[in-house]
């Protein structure tokens, strides 16, 4: 893979995570609406909401380098905008000032307070904030805590103090908040247990007696200490805690949460001033009445006048809206009522705007509306009066009936891939590039995605042609109209002309030439628009519609023909420039005189090669011409001449030429944003007939050619139109599929993007009243779509799964997926249809008994017994026979210790759905699969499904386990039960191997056969790894076994022998958790652990050499083994710490035309690539240039860098190349110093054209 004996890899991330752990909202931009800062991983990002838009926009995201634990906000008196606090595992309490301008995180403090990494003891875990500002509490999972004063020094420094300590050992930490204390000394409140009698109790009886209490502590600013004021005993179950607004007439204090139990309380309270609500319960037939709920998410919305209520969230995914009834800032009573279900979030946020942005535990996170607050639907309302204070004393269950939303309107959803189960690699479309296939999600959330390399457009008007069309052009009719005017369309032969308006209509009498093919059409001067043809050039003054209908006036036209027995083949102009080249070679040049005509220059340029394409820039504001013009010949070359007199007064002079591979399609010439001191530049753009795109930049003032990059882009020549892409100045490229070329809006680099469209061979740009696009022509089909997002390079095509996927196997050559999945502590198909129909017979007894007995008595208890809620049509809709409410919706009915499983099988390509489904058995759940071609079986395929019945993790056990064959019909679409056959253990581990199925049956390694009843083992590798077989990958006779604590290794199998032989010859000295692994070469495996490592292990030639020499392997056999464990050892040669768990590795490629990386994905949607480096040359300045950022540009979480990505190993042969392209957002005072650190002859500009190639030539 390289040219050098080290392998060394560039590790990029292609698509950050985006399991969103925490969420915040708060003004962190300073202009009087709020934003939501997220934490993703290890990634920190502020979006706004827009009403206008009712979406999000990304303002700013950044890599910290660092496992963010926490995120706060704070804001001092007198100040404009919030500070952001994080907790990481940098051992520092790190604040930030989002700098709007700048697009930068400005760290106002460093505080460091312990060892880096995440510890029991060093604080962090928890991050508090005083709400006024004045402190910041940070608390470790045990023992702990510190607190930090706040106080503004000057106009807009903020000073912080050392830190004052409320350590207090043997006690463990649950939540922790700032209570809203007014102006009086800020109070933290904590959950607390004190397990210090339980350490020294031998018997084990204390441990039952412990009690978790609410502890609060005080910070007296006046005496500069803290104490810890008072606390109360709590219940055992209390998980979360919520602030109480206070100050003047607010009552204060907190929110407790605990299972089946929300109660209020504050300080100093007595326990008649403590008032408890039960958490109110599903009523179905389905649920469980006796399950009780928790409180895993909530927030707090203050309205004006004082009054405010709580969202809290269920495990289940039901809101309930928590009000106060307070009376001279004492509360009489609290109450909760049901609001609305929506997806289990680890945040829910409250906009001042109205929305709702719930970042949901997994799937894609969702933005609601906020249509009305909940006190109009006619749900039951319960109230503190009705439920003990004693969580213990017996009380009656609240119950409710689920509905569909009400109260919000979900109105975008952010993607997400969170958490990928599985992924692939392929191009089953049989597109240029490959389509990334991934199983993510839990529960009826999970979903199979396809995931493209493209942008996303919307398509706005669809309009079918007479007849196909070759291109297309807009025109405005004088120099100070805003909005374009005719659309030109060149048919077969002829021109078509529309009008816009209201409505698009054929356009008459406008001038233009109808009987012939155009070229091109151009507004020129003040108010003349000029049609070039094949014959010359129709010049047409002062069109203008007066009566606003189709029909045109103009006041006369000019033709200039072109020369006798020569036609024009190539164009190009601008509003004051035009330059036409003839079938002889010759390029003639035209400039506006001061009347608006066409003057032709003297000069004229004459060449021996054909000429394919020209290009004019746009004139520059403030000038009369633009300077230079770009010709394509077909010599490959490109030449640039000068259309601005030189010293000598001269024009048309050749001033630089660009060699090429292959002969120039197309060319253009415009200025894009970039990261020069203006801010802009000029770049030519070249299209080569091969399909290869180069933009180069081309000098303002000399109009020399430089700073090159490439691209390949499809087989077909390339074609360019000039357009405007989210307001920013862009390129156009068509060629097998339209590609857009755009300054990226995060580096200000180059960036090259598919676009998510259809094929088409003509576009312009289009400025209309009503919208602003991209107008298109595709054969007989007339098109105006825009661009939604420059930041997002993905899209996503989503196909619902009902069940958490498992494994993912692909069929390719039937364009089919298999997707195993298993749900666990959830009720099969055949269990909730019994309870329907249970609960229908005993409706339909109920109701001849109600129709029978009219007695209004019977009726009240009927009402009392079902909470007073009768459900109706309504909330049934969309659920199925057998679910009582829509599983997408409201998710299963639960069921402790019960699995339910299927197997799907799904077509991403033409029908994009789920077409068949196999429903396993009573808590039976699959956990492995494979699609094996059996040869005994005459080369029929067939799929081997893992299964396991009553599994349990914890302890790991299981009542019978075995292997399920399903027969595959011709056409991949159905599955045929075949067979089962029953194992030891279950298998964790499938793959299709030599015509024989190799499965992983817990330590053992197993080759099987397909017999007619059953599987036949025909050899078998007994105690193969030390704990248990996970993953399974084989080259030749080579299968790479991973253990799921153990690494990997290496095993042989000998089928020249009777019985066959399965030799395990080589494993791994580190004890690594395995998740998945795959082979780079027949040496070679990468893989993946549970801490979020990535590894490359090498077996020594020798080793390998050895193990495939004989026939028998009887001399593997009879080697010693070494330290319990194989006889030889693998080499490790690359470690790094990539922070997400890989859950699925390969080697593929990911672009048309590109070489092979190594791709994962990660649990937290995670995609990366592992890129090989080509040259030592290249590896030794990347080298260097991450040495140097490392130093120059620290992380800001305070993390060290190295030993970040040097987490559980030292990291080994990877460079980093998130840190890497830091470089691209930096000012250039910054880079040219920091290039200025590298050896040898690198330039600014030629390290940013290194790290672009990584990325562009190998990834996306």
């Amino acid at each position: 893979m390289t040219s050098f004996s080290t392998l060394s890899l560039y590790a990029l991330t292609v698509q950050p995570p985006s399991a969103t752990q925490d969420a915040i909202s708060g003004d962190f931009l300073g202009n009087g609406r709020q934003q939501i800062l997220t934490a993703n991983g290890s990634r920190l990002a502020i979006l706004e909401v827009s009403r206008r838009q009712k979406g999000f926009t990304e303002v700013f995201s950044q890599d910290v380098f660092g496992i963010i634990r926490r995120i706060a906000k704070f804001r001092l008196a007198g100040g404009t905008k919030d500070i952001i606090a994080i907790s990481t595992d940098s051992g520092r309490l790190v604040t930030f000032e989002y700098l709007h301008d700048e697009h930068k995180l400005k760290a106002v403090h460093f505080e460091t307070f312990g060892k880096s990494g995440i510890r029991r003891v060093v604080p962090g875990e928890y991050l508090a904030t005083d709400p006024k500002g004045r402190a910041i509490m940070v608390a470790s999972t045990e023992k702990n805590k510190l607190v930090y004063i706040l106080t503004r020094s000057g106009q807009t420094d903020i000073a912080i103090s050392s830190p004052l300590e409320a350590h207090k050992p043997q006690t463990l930490v649950y939540c922790l908040i700032g209570l809203d204390v007014g102006y009086d000394n800020p109070v933290f409140a904590a959950l607390e247990l004190d397990y210090s009698r339980a350490e020294s109790d031998p018997s084990g009886e204390e441990l039952g007696l412990l009690e978790k209490e609410l502890v609060y502590y005080e910070l007296d600013l006046g005496l500069n200490h803290i104490v810890r004021k008072w606390s109360e005993p709590v219940d055992r179950t209390s998980n979360t805690l919520f602030r109480v607004p206070g100050g003047p007439g607010a009552p204060s204090g907190v929110l407790c949460c605990g299972e089946d139990n929300i109660s209020y309380r504050r300080i100093f309270n007595e326990r008649p001033d403590v008032h408890r609500l039960a958490i109110p319960r599903r009523d179905g037939a389905t649920e469980d009445p006796n399950r009780k709920r928790i409180i895993v998410a909530g927030t707090l919305y203050a309205l004006k006048g004082g009054d405010f209520f709580y969202l809290l969230q269920s495990e289940d995914g039901d809101v309930f809206k928590v009000t106060f009834d307070v009376l001279g800032g004492v509360v009489e009573r609290i109450k909760i009522k049901y609001f609305d279900t929506i997806p289990v979030a680890t945040s829910i946020c409250i906009l001042k705007a109205g929305f709702v942005f719930c970042a949901c535990e997994s799937g894609d996170r969702i933005l609601y509306e906020l249509e009305s607050l909940g006190e109009e639907t006619d749900d039951p309302v319960f109230e503190s009066d009705q439920f003990p204070i004693d969580p213990f004393a017996r009380f009656s269950p609240p119950y409710f009936r689920p509905r569909p939303l009400t109260n919000l309107t979900p109105v975008e959803k952010l993607p997400s891939l969170n958490p990928i189960m599985d992924m692939e690699v392929a191009n089953l479309s049989m597109e240029d590039a490959p389509q990334i296939y991934t199983v993510s999600g839990t529960g009826a959330r999970s979903t199979f995605r396809t995931t493209r390399n493209a942008l996303e457009v919307l398509d706005l008007i669809e309009s079918p042609l007479p007849q196909p069309a070759s291109n297309v052009w807009t025109t405005k009719l004088t120099a100070e109209d805003e909005f374009d005017t005719l659309i030109v369309l060149s048919l077969h032969s002829r021109t078509l002309v529309l009008k816009i308006g209201e409505d698009v209509t054929e356009a008459s009498n406008t001038g233009l030439l109808a009987d012939t093919n155009t070229l091109g059409i151009q507004q020129f001067g003040e108010d003349c628009v000029i049609q070039i043809h094949p014959r010359g050039i129709r010049h047409i003054q002062q069109i203008q519609f007066p009566e606003e209908d189709s029909t045109a006036v103009y006041v006369n036209f000019t033709d200039w023909q072109a020369p006798a027995h020569r036609t024009i083949i190539a164009c190009a102009s601008n509003n004051r420039q035009v330059a036409l080249a003839l079938s002889s070679g010759q390029i003639m040049y035209f400039e506006c005189d001061s009347d608006g005509s066409l003057a032709m220059a003297d000069e004229e340029i004459n060449l021996d090669s054909p000429i394919n394409c020209l290009a004019i820039p746009d004139v520059p504001e403030g000038s009369v011409r633009s300077f230079f013009m770009a010709v394509g010949c077909g010599d490959q070359t490109v030449r640039i001449y000068n259309l601005s007199p030189d010293m000598d007064g001269l024009i048309l002079r050749n001033i630089s030429v660009q060699a090429l591979s292959a002969q120039p399609s197309s060319i253009t010439i415009n200025y894009m944003r970039d990261k020069s001191p203006r801010g802009y530049s000029q770049f030519l753009h070249i299209g080569l007939r091969t399909g290869v795109y180069i933009r180069s930049h081309l000098d303002e003032h000399t109009g020399e050619i430089g700073d090159t990059r490439r691209r390949f882009l499809g087989p077909e020549p390339i074609e360019f139109a000039r357009v405007n892409a989210a307001g920013e100045s862009a390129i156009l490229a068509m060629t097998s599929r339209p590609w857009l070329s755009y300054t990226d809006p995060r580096t200000h680099s180059l960036a090259t993007t598919p676009l998510n469209y259809m094929k088409f061979k003509s576009a312009w740009n289009f400025e209309g009243a009503q919208f602003k696009g991209v107008i298109c022509v595709s054969a007989n089909e007339l098109r105006i779509f825009t661009f939604n997002d420059l930041a997002n390079n993905t899209t996503y095509e989503s196909i619902p799964l009902r069940y958490t996927p498992r494994k993912l196997v692909g069929y390719h050559d039937q364009q089919i997926y298999y997707v195993v999945q298993s749900e666990n502590n959830t009720m099969s198909v055949d269990t909730k249809k019994t309870l329907m129909a249970q609960a229908k017979s005993t409706d339909m007894v109920v109701l001849k008994q109600e129709q029978a007995d009219s007695d209004s008595d019977k009726n009240i208890v009927k009402e009392e017994q079902t909470n007073g809620v009768v459900g109706d049509a309504e909330e049934t809709k969309g659920a199925t026979d057998e679910d009582e409410w829509p599983p997408l919706e409201f998710g299963y009915a639960r069921a402790g210790g019960h699995w339910a499983s299927c197997i799907q099988v799904v077509d991403p390509v033409t029908e994009k759905a789920v077409i068949h489904t196999v429903e396993l058995g009573e808590n039976k759940s699959a956990l492995s699969a494979a699609l094996v071609c059996f040869e005994s079986r005459e080369n029929d395929y067939f799929l081997a499904v893992g299964i396991a019945e009553n599994l349990s993790f914890s302890p790991y056990t299981y009542k019978s386990a075995s292997i399920q064959l399903y027969k595959v019909s011709g056409d991949g679409r159905s599955l045929e039960f075949f067979h089962e056959t029953e194992m030891t253990e279950p298998p964790l581990a499938l793959l299709g191997f030599k015509g024989k199925l190799v499965a992983g049956i817990g330590r053992n390694l197993g080759l099987y056969d397909c017999g007619m009843r059953s599987l036949l083992r025909k050899a078998q590798a007994l105690q193969c790894v030390s704990t248990r077989i996970v993953d399974l990958k084989t080259q030749g006779s080579r299968i790479i076994v991973s253990d799921q604590s153990q690494s990997v290794t290496f095993t042989v199998h000998k089928d020249l022998v009777h019985p066959n032989r399965l030799i395990p010859f080589a494993d791994d000295s580190v004890a690594r958790y395995t998740t998945c692994t795959t082979m780079v070469d027949y040496d070679t495996v990468v893989g993946g652990d549970k801490f979020g490592n990535l590894w490359l292990v090498r077996c020594p030639q020798k080793v390998s050499e050895t193990s495939d020499e004989s026939n028998d392997g009887q001399h593997l056999i009879q080697d010693k083994s070494y330290l319990g464990g194989t006889p030889n050892r693998v080499d490790v040669i690359a470690h790094y710490f990539a922070q997400d768990i890989p859950v699925s590795l390969q080697k593929t490629p990911l672009l048309a035309g590109g070489e092979k990386i190594i791709f994962w994905a990660g649990l937290q949607g995670t995609l990366g690539a592992l890129i090989p480096f080509q040259s030592r040359r290249d590896f030794k300045m990347f080298q260097q240039l991450e040495l140097a950022l490392r130093n120059d540009d620290k992380p800001v979480s305070g993390r060290d860098h190295l030993a970040f990505r040097s987490y559980y190993l030292p990291v080994k042969s990877f460079i980093d190349g998130d840190l890497v392209e830091r470089f691209l957002v930096m000012n250039r005072d910054k880079r040219e110093s920091i290039v200025g650190q590298l050896t040898g002859s690198w330039t600014s500009e030629s390290v940013d054209e290194a790290i672009w190639n990584m990325r562009g030539l190998y990834a996306f």
